[in-house]
C-alpha cells in the first residue's frame, strides 16, 4: 500500500534509547509518510540524532501532551501512530500495521500490546494487569502505541494539552466505542520498574491514576511525579 501513516514521538533526553527505535521505522519507509520527533528541550543528542535519520523535528516546551499536540499538528497523513521514545517494536510490525490500515475504520483508534524489556515474572503479572485493565475499562496507556486517523482526533478534541496523564485523558474522551486492541506488540524498556521496585513503581502509577479519577488535576500530579 501506499505510504499513509505518520509517526509522532515526543522525546525529552532521549538519546539513549531513540536510536534503536528510529532504526526500526526507517526500515519501513515505505509504509510513512514522516516520522516527526516533538522535543521538548532536550540537552543530549536527542536531535543530532533524529536528524541523522531523517525525521522531522518540531520543538516547544516540555509536557507531553503538549508535545504530541505539536508533533500531531506537523502530520501529513491521515493515520498518526503515537509512540514512547523508550519503546520497540516487534520484527513483522510493519506488515501487521499495513494489514491494520488496509482493514481498518476511521472512526476506531487501535491500541496494542505491551511488553516490557524485562524476563522478570513480575513483568509478565504487570502485562496480564494492563492487559486486563484494557479489557474491562478500554484504558490503554500511551506506552502501548496508539493509531489514530486524524479526523477522528479532531472530532474528540484532539490531543489534550496536559502535562501528565494525556493519554488518560484521550482515551476517556473515545470511550469503548471508538477504542479497539490491534495485534501490534508495543516493548517498552523497563528500567524505571528495575529500579523502584516492580510493585512499588506499579503502585504508585495506580495510585496517580486513582487521584486523577477523583479530581486531581494532571499539572499537580506532574509536579508530584517530579519528585
Amino acid at each position: 500500500m501506499s505510504a499513509a501513516l505518520s509517526v509522532v514521538i515526543p522525546t525529552l533526553n532521549e538519546a539513549a534509547h531513540l536510536p534503536a527505535l528510529l532504526r526500526e521505522l526507517m526500515a519501513a519507509r515505505g509504509l510513512m509518510i514522516s516520522v516527526i520527533i516533538s522535543d521538548g528541550g532536550s540537552t543530549d543528542d536527542t536531535l543530532v540524532l533524529a536528524a541523522k535519520v531523517g525525521a522531522r523535528i518540531v520543538t516547544g516546551a516540555s509536557g507531553r501532551g503538549g508535545q504530541l499536540r505539536r508533533g500531531i499538528a506537523a502530520a501529513e497523513a491521515p493515520w498518526i501512530l503515537l509512540l514512547h521514545a523508550d519503546s520497540s517494536l516487534l520484527p513483522g510490525w510493519d506488515a501487521t500495521l499495513c494489514q491494520r490500515l488496509s482493514t481498518q475504520h476511521e472512526t476506531c483508534a487501535y491500541y496494542g500490546k505491551l511488553r516490557f524489556e524485562s524476563e522478570d515474572p513480575r513483568a509478565r503479572l504487570l502485562e496480564f494487569g494492563v492487559a486486563l485493565r484494557c479489557a474491562l475499562f478500554r484504558l490503554p496507556y500511551g506506552d502501548q502505541g496508539l493509531l489514530i486517523h486524524s479526523d477522528l482526533l479532531a472530532a474528540v478534541g484532539g490531543m489534550p494539552d496536559a502535562p501528565l496523564m494525556e493519554d488518560v485523558i484521550l482515551a476517556s474522551r473515545l470511550g469503548r466505542k471508538y477504542l479497539a486492541p490491534m495485534n501490534l506488540t508495543v516493548r517498552t524498556d523497563a528500567s524505571a520498574y528495575i529500579r523502584d521496585g516492580w510493585l512499588l513503581r506499579a503502585g504508585k502509577n495506580l495510585w496517580r491514576l486513582l487521584c486523577f479519577i477523583a479530581g486531581r488535576s494532571a499539572a499537580r500530579l506532574a509536579e508530584d511525579y517530579r519528585r
